[in-house]
């Protein structure tokens, strides 16, 4: 367990700043004390574009897309981000009109192939819309990105993030959201693959009666980093938000980084917030860093908690497993599976539901011995 710190610490407070008056950070910094700097690959410390990322629209649904200039401000909170929004020269956009119900998803595949890369993107949704956007990493280069997505009256959204990348990649960045008066957000973030996944969220209510729910999961293998950092920013009352986090860790030196920062402002009256991480260690040799973090500034709310755990495999449920007959390898990795059929059981696509799912058998004993024979019954 980290050392807690106030929820503001993650608060976007760069927009509108210079990208040569932001320091670059040395890793002692209350952000980035839990990130190898080094693995980053220089995305911390750009101060110029190496090239402008590839991407591909493998669906638009009823969304429509525009490449614009790149002027406008970003809630960035770091540096990494903060290059990511300013460095590139346009601004991908995508805008689902008012009242749309868009029956097929957004899908965007991010392939990954240069050495350094950066990325901005907005997501509009506007008054009484409702759509999906997939976004799916992969490939092998190293990627920085500043995705905003803007949730207007009544909007629902569902926003899908996968990191699937080969285990050389590296993949960071900031998703900022604004949400609207009773708009909903469904985000789910779902981290298998890369050297190091560094991916920050940012909430703001902008509106009453917002609803966000916040999940994600991540299967950490010997040698990966996994860091994931939230901020939930209550500015307006009757809000509400909902994170779920949980993530499996396997062999020697797979570390997983969770931050959860919420901040409930003095007039957001009538709040209800709730946010909870949890880690399965599968084998010795890993780490779980799980901070959360709690500010309220009125005591006039609906509810707020938070709770974090990190364990190993409950015995228990071993043993009833193989007092039925099954192999101890397998109750294992049923165990596993449903462990973080939570997160993916959200994800509103069969195919990518069952992918992931794959994507998480496949893994599970590549580091350690006690797996082995996995996949060979």
């Amino acid at each position: 367990m980290g050392i807690e710190a106030p929820a503001k610490d993650l608060s976007p407070r760069l927009e509108g700043i210079a990208l040569a008056d932001i320091e670059v950070p040395k890793g002692r910094e209350e952000e980035w004390r839990f990130t190898p700097l080094k693995r980053l690959k220089g995305l911390h410390s750009l101060s110029e574009i190496g090239n402008q990322s590839d991407f591909e629209i493998l669906s638009l649904g009823s969304f429509l897309h525009s490449r614009i200039k790149n002027d406008s401000p970003f809630a960035a909170s770091d540096r990494l981000a903060a290059a990511a929004a300013l460095l590139p020269q346009n601004v991908e956009t995508f805008t689902l009109a008012k009242e749309t119900i868009s029956e097929n998803v957004l899908k965007i595949s991010f392939p990954q192939s240069s050495d350094s890369s950066s990325l901005r993107m907005n997501f509009l949704l506007e008054r009484y819309s409702k759509g999906t956007i997939i976004l799916a990493h992969h490939g092998s280069g190293v990627m920085s990105s500043a995705l905003e997505f803007v949730v207007e009256e009544g909007a629902q959204v569902t926003v899908v993030s996968i990191f699937d990348t080969e285990r050389t990649a590296v993949t960071a960045g900031q998703h900022s959201v604004n949400l609207g008066k009773d708009a909903t957000l469904n985000h789910i973030v779902l981290t298998l693959g890369g050297d190091l996944v560094r991916l920050t969220t940012t909430v703001k209510f902008t509106g009453t009666g917002a609803t966000a729910n916040l999940t994600g999961g991540y299967f950490t293998d010997a040698g990966q980093h996994h860091e994931h950092r939230l901020f939930v920013d209550h500015a307006v009352e009757h809000c509400t938000s909902d994170v779920m986090y949980k993530g499996a860790l396997q062999g020697d030196d797979a570390h997983s980084v969770w931050v959860g920062d919420v901040l409930i402002r003095g007039n957001a009256i009538g709040t209800s917030t709730y946010e909870l991480n949890r880690n399965l260690l599968l084998t010795e040799g890993t780490r779980a860093d799980s901070v959360p973090n709690l500010e309220i500034e009125t005591g006039n709310i609906q509810g707020a908690g938070h709770a974090a755990a990190t364990g190993r495999f409950d015995d228990e449920q071993i043993f009833y497993l193989m007092s039925r007959g099954v192999p101890e390898v397998q109750a294992k990795r049923l165990v596993v599976r449903g462990f973080l059929a939570d997160v993916i059981a959200r994800i509103p696509d069969q195919d990518l539901r069952n992918s992931m799912i794959a994507g998480v058998e496949k893994r599970l004993g590549q580091s350690d011995p006690r797996f082995d024979g996995l996949f060979n019954e």
